[in-house]
Order: structure tokens, then sequence, then C-alpha cells
């Protein structure tokens, strides 16, 4: 009995696969590029200016950003034709009405920036440094899928499309920094039944891998007299979720013979660059890789593990930054999947192997602080893996700093195995890609779609290509975008009529 209803899911899902798409949805959808393609843009343009980052100094009901960009989504809304409700950190924009609902979930806030490293701000939409890509804080996480979300409502408005089932945008303001708003506002709120997050990748998103943080904190030492060569100061990364672009490191009683050995090691390396400026005998070492989100490091070059490795030319542990070089070279490396962090390595045949990332190397209060970011996928209990993270860490803690502490915090995985808008999905998919038999995939990241029922991801990235949320060279293409506004109009479409 087991063997044929699982062979009747397979042959539905072929059947619905190989189903055309309506004529209401290939027609609306065409409606939608060809009439709102620079609407969409000009929109975004709007959403991007506001700067949504969480602010821990400001509460979110008084942040101006925030309300500016709330009272616009209210605006917008309005000049579409389409419904509004303020809930708070969640807003509702709406289409149609109906006891059955299609919710699409986005959010609104937006990862930090430095400004620095953009060509022009980050804030505001560069459609001219890079012809053909729309630059800016937001375009691919989230405000352009925010966009391309409502002019494909407004365009099934137009069109006058029979709806059998109300279309529900949500916005969350707070994804990026906490999750607690959206999960009291669904104790009270009965979400839809059916949703889709347009928040990751194509041709659809069933798996994430559980989000976690580790936290090594070595407390401050005075190198012992006479240590030659000490490492005065070791820093790096931006936050938690991006593969760090940038570190440093500070080496006093240098020598020339030092330096021509790290260039020379560091020689080695791929994707890194370093400066290295001198003020007496202190060696100032500069790296410079590439953020990319830490969900996917393989996409970055992460500086604090490269530099880190440029300095493996002797043992550092007489000072407490030196220790933190000697500590990376020794637990982490250049590796991504913690190879070398006891025996916490492990993989799965869909979600793919853990990875393991330092993130961020600070200063503190109690000491020098490394984060470390963890993406994990099923296949260990959360009580195995961190028993396998405190075992492999007492251990080098014995022999190298009695002193140093750890905490983890280590999320869920998740799978989402009850999906029937899967064909639809696919179907659309397909039908604008031209990819055959498309099959949804895993990812490292973590969206809202595991707070939603029967939820599962749908683009805005396409399959193979570079995520660049949470980079420093975040953008999406106007020739994406468009294809988005197709794909989304469609699939709403196909799910609601």
């Amino acid at each position: 009995m087991i063997k044929r209803l699982a062979l009747a899911t397979t042959l539905a899902f072929a059947t619905a696969h190989a189903a055309p798409l309506s004529s209401d949805a290939t027609a609306t959808a065409r409606y939608a590029r060809q009439t709102y393609g620079e609407k969409v843009i000009e929109s975004l343009a709007n959403m991007v200016s506001f700067n949504t980052v969480a602010d821990q100094k400001v509460p979110f009901e008084k942040n101006p950003q925030h309300i500016g960009f709330k009272r616009f989504i209210k605006q917008e809304a309005s000049r579409l034709g389409l419904d509004f409700t303020d809930h708070g950190y969640i807003m509702v924009v709406g289409l149609g009405e109906g006891k059955e609902r299609v919710g699409v979930i986005t959010h609104g806030d937006v990862q930090p920036v430095d400004p620095g490293k953009w060509k022009q701000s980050p804030f505001k939409l560069d459609r001219s440094s890079e012809p053909g890509l729309l630059l800016g804080r937001g375009t691919e996480d989230d405000k352009g899928p925010i966009a391309t979300a409502m002019y494909a409502m407004k365009a099934i408005k137009d069109r006058n499309v029979l709806l059998k089932k109300r279309i529900e945008l949500y916005i969350y303001m707070a994804e990026e920094s906490d999750w607690v708003p959206l999960e009291a506002f669904l104790k009270t709120h009965t979400p839809p039944q059916t949703n889709i997050t347009i928040d990751a990748e194509y041709p659809a998103v069933t798996a994430e891998k559980g989000w976690g943080a580790v936290r090594v904190t070595l407390p401050d030492m005075a190198p012992a007299p006479g240590s030659g060569a000490v490492i005065q100061s070791f820093t790096g990364g931006f936050f938690d979720s991006q593969i760090p672009e940038d570190a440093r490191a500070v080496i006093d009683n240098a020598d020339p013979a030092l330096e021509l050995a790290i260039r020379t090691r560091a020689a080695q390396q791929k994707g890194m660059s370093y400066q290295y400026a001198w003020q007496g005998t202190r060696l100032t070492v500069t790296g410079k890789g590439l953020a990319a989100h830490s969900s996917k490091p393989e996409d970055g070059v992460n500086a604090i593990a490269m530099l880190a490795d440029a300095l493996d030319v002797q043992h550092w542990g007489a000072s407490q930054a030196g220790m933190m070089v000697d500590f990376v070279n020794d637990m982490i490396g250049t590796g991504l999947q913690g190879e070398r962090f006891g025996k916490i390595a492990y993989s799965d045949d869909f979600m793919g192997p853990m990875t393991v990332s330092p993130t961020t190397l600070k200063a503190s209060d109690t000491g020098l602080v490394l984060g470390i970011n963890l993406r994990r996928p099923r296949g260990k209990t959360t009580a195995q893996l961190t028993s396998e993270i405190n075992q492999a860490f007492d251990a080098w803690k014995a022999e190298n700093q009695p002193r140093a502490t750890l905490a983890a915090q280590i999320g869920e995985p998740w799978i989402q195995d009850k999906a029937p808008q899967l064909p639809t999905l696919m179907k659309v998919f397909s039908h604008y890609t031209g990819v055959k038999d498309p099959q949804p995939v895993s990812v490292g990241g973590g969206t809202n779609s595991r707070l939603f029922p029967r939820a599962v991801s749908f683009g805005p990235t396409m399959p193979g290509k570079v995520y660049t949320g949470h980079s420093e060279h975040e953008h999406m293409t106007e020739k994406q975008l468009l294809l988005n506004l197709e794909m989304y109009t469609a699939v709403l479409v196909e799910l609601a009529k």
C-alpha cells in the first residue's frame, strides 16, 4: 500500500508538471512584464532608499526609516488598488476574497552595510555603475521580491482574473534580526493555507539547514617576556551572516624575514589580496577576501580564515590574538565543513554538508571573541552535535588556554514534505526557463517558510547563480527582475484562480 501511494504521488506530480500553463496565467504574466517592467524598478528604488537595518538603539516602532518604509508600502498598495493591513512588525497586502488564501512571504528589513565598499550609496538604487545590474541593499534580499509581488497582484487585478482564493503578501520587518514578533503574531493570526516564500532560490526550496552560532572567547593575557614576534591584535568580519571580506593582524617585534615568510605562504592562496605596512618593528597585515552570504561560504573568500592561514608560519600562542590565530588554524582552517573541529563534520545526501565559517572576530569586555556560523543538515541530533563541539573545544582548551570559553546556539534543520503547490511551481519554472524536469532543492539559509503552513521558497535567485544578499555587492539583474515578475504573476494566477 505504501509503494502504491508513493507511485500515485509520483504520477500525479508528473501529470501536473506536464500540463501546460493556463492562458490566464501566461497572458497575465506577459501583460505584467510589458506594462509594469519599469514601474517595478521605480518601486524598488523607493524601497531601497529606506535604511531598514535593525537599530538596537532605536525601537522598531520609533525608527523613522522603518516608519517611512511602511508608509510607502501602504501608499503603494493603495495606488495599485490592493488592500493593506498594518499589524506592527507585519504588513499584509491583499487582493480578492475567499476563505481559501494563498500567502506570499517576504521581509522588508535588510542586513547591515559598509557604505565605503559601494560605488554609490547602498540605499540608492544604482543602475549606472554596472549597466544591466540593479545595485543596492535589499535588491535581492528582499525588496526586489516585494516589488515584483505587488505588481504581479496589480496585473492580476487589471486583467480581472477570476480568483477563487484570496492572495495575501506578508511583509515582515525583522526577519534578519528577530523572529519572535512574527512567531507571536502567528499564535493569534490564522495564516493562509498555502504559502510561497520568495526569499531564496529556484526552482523551489523544500529544505533548509539549521542556523547555528558558536562563540569562542579567549581572555586577556600578557605576552611572556622575550617572546619575540607577538601578534598584538587580530580582528575581522562585519556581522554573523556574512562571510568576512576583511581581516587585520598587527605584529610587534617583527622583522623582514617574518614578512617574507607570511608573503610566501599567502601567495599560495586564491582570491585574497594583502597589504603590508611597517611602523618601526610593528608589521600590520591587512587581508581582503570576498563577502558572501554565510549560508554559501563557497561563494566567498573568508578573510579571517585566510589571514590566519597566511600567519601560520609559526606558533603564536604567546598572546591573546596570537592564540586566536592558532585556534582558527587548529580547529577551522580554510576548509568549509568543520573537518578540523573534532568529529563535528557530517553531510546529508539531499541537504548537503554542514558548513562551519568564522564570521566575526572582535574585542569585547570579556576578551577576544570569535563568532562561528554553522549551517547544519539533518543527520545528527542537537544533543550529539553540541556534545561533539564541546568535546573538541575542551580538548583544545586543555592544551592551550584553560580560561577559554565556548557558547553554542544550535538551530534545527527544516524539511517541508507537505507542499501540494510544488507541481505548479515546477511547471511555471520550466515554462519560463526551458529547464526540463526541475526538482526541489535544499539551501543553507533559513527563511520564514518554516513558520507558515505548507510553505516552500520560490526564487528570486536562479540555480547556479551566486546569491548576493548579505554581500557588499548586492544586486539583481534587470533581466532577472522582469523574469521574476512573469513567474510570480503566473504562479499566483495558477494557485489562486
